[in-house]
């Protein structure tokens, strides 16, 4: 168990990189037109393009909370000790994993609305598989760290177990 999290923490960190530079959709339009974004794609095209609104939302919601989250946790379990691991701002970490599937979700309803629309058959690619894992990897190991951080229940008179 004590291999658990830290394999989850590096499998959360890769699939993150992963997750925002692969292409994370593909929509394909009269057969020969195709378009795959990446998020950092999608990101520095809306800002290009001046929609700074949204590269922005797109930039807090997709990139920096799950940086934050997963740098949060990495805290949490490799230095325990520290003032930090043991400030009220580690419990922002299981708010902050549900706005990480988020993203997931958005993904899933463009690629949806695309297939229902008849204008773009619209395909998941790797990116949205790895940044989905490095989501659910990551919580899952923040999970597994507030389990073992919480104090084992008293046993009470007359149940099995060692006693002093």
């Amino acid at each position: 168990m004590r291999h658990t999290v830290p394999l989850l923490l590096l499998l959360a960190a890769v699939c993150f990189g992963l997750g925002i530079s692969l292409p994370i959709v593909r929509f394909q339009k009269l057969y020969f037109f195709n378009d795959t974004p990446s998020l950092i794609n999608l990101f520095s095209g809306l800002w290009v393009e001046g929609n700074w609104i949204i590269a922005f939302a797109v930039m807090i919601f997709s990139v920096l909370f799950p940086v934050l989250k997963l740098a949060i946790v990495f805290i949490t379990a490799f230095a325990p000790e520290t003032n930090f691991a043991k400030s009220p701002i580690t419990q922002w970490a299981g708010v902050l994993s549900k706005w990480s599937m988020m993203d997931v979700l958005l993904v899933a309803l463009v690629i949806f609305a695309a297939k229902s629309s008849g204008l773009a058959d619209a395909f998941a690619q790797p990116g949205l598989w790895f940044y989905a894992t490095s989501a659910i990897s990551g919580a899952v190991a923040a999970g597994l760290l507030k389990r073992n951080a919480t104090p084992p229940v008293l046993m009470e008179k007359g149940e099995q177990g060692s006693q002093p």
